[in-house]
C-alpha cells in the first residue's frame, strides 16, 4: 500500500517516501527509474521481507509528491540524501538504483563515502555526454539527446503534450498492449504479472504533481555533464545488466563499468531492462547486503 510519509527540506521544499520490507531490518535507500516513482521499490518488497531488509524508497524533486526544485543538479542529491537519513537516524546505509536512479547512486557514493556501504545498480543508466557513441542506447533516448541539445523548446512542448496521455490510469490498459515491442525477456516477465503494474503505475504517478516540468528536469539531468568523473567513486558497487537490455546495451555499460575503480559486474544471458530486476531481486539484493558487512 502506498501511504506516503514526508521530510521537510531545508530548502522549504519536502521529500515524499515510503518504505517496503522489514521495518527494522538493515537499511537500504532505493533510488527509481526514469520516469518513475517511489513505488517501483514494491518489486524489493517480498525478497526483502525475507531477508530482512528495510527498503526507503522517496520520489525525487518535483517527481509526484516532491516539490519541484527549479534548476536541480545531480550532485544536489547527496545533500537530500543525508538530510533524509539524519531524519530518519540512520547513519551508514546501502543504496539499491534502478535504471534512472544510477547516476544519484553514484553522486550518493562520491560525496558521502562515509555514510555509503555498497551500491547496487540493476540496469543502469550511463553517463551520456561521456559517450562518444550513443548507438548503444534506446532509440527514444537518442531522440530526446537530439532535441535536448537542438530543439529544447519543441522538447518540452513535447513533454506536456505527453502528460495527460500517460498519466491516465487507462494508459495502464493501453501499455499492456505494447508488450510485444519489448524484448521478450520484458515481456515474459511483465506479462499477466503484479510487476507490470508495479512497473507501469509507477510510471503513471511520476507524471502527478509538478507533472511535465518535474519529469523534464529529472530527464535533462541525464543529458547534462554530471558533474563528476566516474573514476572518483570508490564505494563498493555492485552491477547487474541484462545482456538483451535495450535501453542501454550491455557493452555501452561494460564500458563505463570498467571507469569505475571498485566494481564488480555481472552481465545476465537472456534477461532485458525489466526482467533482471523482476527475476533477480533476491540475488541482487543478497549480494549487496554481503559486501561491507561487518565495516
Amino acid at each position: 500500500m502506498d501511504d506516503p510519509r514526508f521530510l521537510s527540506l531545508k530548502n522549504g521544499g519536502r521529500l515524499a517516501f515510503v518504505e517496503y520490507g522489514a521495518a527494522g531490518g538493515e537499511p537500504i535507500f532505493f533510488f527509481h527509474g526514469w520516469p518513475s516513482s517511489r513505488t517501483m521499490a514494491e518489486l524489493t518488497d517480498s525478497a526483502a521481507r525475507e531477508l530482512n531488509l528495510r527498503i526507503i524508497s522517496a520520489d525525487r524533486p518535483g517527481i509526484c509528491d516532491s516539490s519541484f526544485q527549479p534548476n536541480r543538479q545531480l550532485l544536489d542529491w547527496p545533500d537530500l540524501l543525508q538530510q533524509f537519513a539524519d531524519h530518519l537516524e540512520i547513519e551508514r546505509f546501502r543504496l539499491l538504483a534502478f535504471s534512472g536512479g544510477a547516476p544519484y547512486a553514484y553522486a550518493a557514493g562520491l560525496k558521502l563515502p562515509a555514510r555509503v556501504r555498497t551500491i547496487a545498480i540493476v540496469s543502469g543508466a550511463v553517463p551520456f555526454a561521456d559517450l562518444r557513441d550513443h548507438g548503444g542506447l534506446l532509440p527514444l533516448y537518442r531522440w530526446m539527446i537530439w532535441f535536448y541539445g537542438n530543439q529544447p523548446r519543441l522538447l518540452r512542448t513535447l513533454f506536456q503534450i505527453a502528460r495527460p496521455i500517460v498519466s491516465w490510469r487507462t494508459s495502464l490498459r493501453m501499455a499492456r498492449k505494447f508488450l510485444r515491442m519489448l524484448p521478450e525477456p520484458d515481456a515474459e516477465a511483465l506479462r499477466g504479472s503484479a510487476a507490470f503494474d508495479i512497473c507501469f503505475e509507477s510510471q503513471r504517478r511520476a507524471w502527478r504533481g509538478s507533472g511535465a516540468d518535474g519529469v523534464m528536469a529529472d530527464a535533462e539531468i541525464y543529458g547534462r555533464p554530471w558533474g563528476f568523473r566516474l573514476e572518483e567513486v570508490t564505494v563498493p558497487v555492485r552491477l547487474w545488466h541484462g545482456k538483451k537490455d535495450r535501453a542501454f546495451s550491455f557493452q555501452t555499460v561494460e564500458e563505463t563499468s570498467k571507469r569505475l575503480p571498485n566494481c564488480v559486474a555481472r552481465y545476465i544471458d537472456n534477461e532485458g531492462h525489466f526482467s533482471l530486476p523482476i527475476r533477480y531481486m533476491r540475488e541482487i539484493l543478497e549480494d549487496l547486503i554481503a559486501v561491507g558487512r561487518g565495516d
